[in-house]
């Protein structure tokens, strides 16, 4: 299963106590693993299992979840009364009869009339975490499946890139050895030059040559960017959260090939390599959007 892209959509509904909640999760890249909730505040008590359930299932990316109710809760009516406002209140009427000189005295009707004395209120209904996770876990899925696509498309432009990578090594292989030859007569010319009609030792110039040769060798870059470019190719087979790991791999090629291009010293090699380099940073862009 190649590996996924770090950005994805999905949104689900369902019931929740006696409502309808909706819930929606989008992810964009980030280093970590990143959990930004917008929810409803009847579904406060349960965020710690909404952040529990969203490490289960992504690794990596800035993952914002919003929700709201398409149709509310219901609710249980209910009144609080306020005594001590009542009694002030109260006391404050009988003071202003008594001020006045106006008969009468104040009953409960006109008590429970007075502002703010009676509050009406509304009873929560208690909301189940499984309910709210069976929305939850649907909005996932269709995030991961679009960041699964995404994913895919990703690794398979990473894939081609590895080809011409590969092709671009093996140009560079099919070329060292003659530009060793070209670098032994381009020496041999230039000591012949500087010697005029000394004689040249050809013993000191054979071990000339040597030297200069092993100083341009290339084998062992690459072999090493070979291997590298293996374990590209097993970690995108792997199905796991590899973005990591690639960046890492593919700072390792860039050494590999900046080495190869400071002992190129021949066209056709370093126009190799200049490729390679643009390759390999096109691929860079790439793996920043992998979990």
């Amino acid at each position: 299963m190649p590996p996924r892209s770090m950005t994805g959509f999905g949104a689900a509904e369902g019931s929740v106590a006696g409502g309808r909640l909706r819930l929606e999760v989008r992810s964009v890249n980030h280093r970590h693993l990143s959990v930004q909730l917008k929810l409803p505040p009847e579904l406060s008590a349960l965020e710690g299992d909404v952040r529990e359930r969203l490490r289960g299932r992504l690794a990596r990316g800035h993952v914002v979840v919003s929700g709201g109710w398409i149709e509310d809760p219901p609710q249980a009516a209910g009144a609080v009364v306020d005594a001590d406002r009542a009694r002030a209140l109260v006391s404050a009427l009988r003071e202003l009869g008594r001020s006045l000189g106006v008969p009468g005295d104040v009953d409960l009707a006109t008590v429970a009339r007075l502002p703010d004395v009676v509050r009406g209120v509304r009873a929560e209904t208690a909301v189940e975490a499984s309910a709210v996770l069976v929305v939850l876990d649907r909005a996932v899925g269709q995030c991961v499946a679009m960041r699964e696509r995404e994913g895919t498309a990703l690794a398979a432009d990473l894939s081609r890139r590895l080809e011409t990578l590969a092709a671009l090594a093996q140009r560079v292989w099919d070329r060292a050895p003659a530009r060793l030859v070209a670098e032994r007569d381009r020496l041999a010319a230039a000591v012949q030059v500087l010697a005029g009609s000394v004689g040249v030792d050809a013993a000191r110039l054979a071990q000339e040559v040597a030297f200069r040769a092993d100083r341009l060798d290339v084998t062992e870059e690459l072999v090493r960017f070979g291997a590298h470019l293996e374990a590209v190719r097993s970690a995108l087979g792997d199905g796991t959260a590899v973005g990591k790991q690639l960046g890492f791999l593919l700072q390792e090629l860039g050494r590999e090939v900046n080495t190869i291009g400071s002992k190129a010293n021949d066209v056709v090699m370093s126009e190799a390599v200049i490729a390679m380099k643009g390759e390999l940073e096109k691929a860079r862009e790439q793996i920043e959007n992998l979990e």
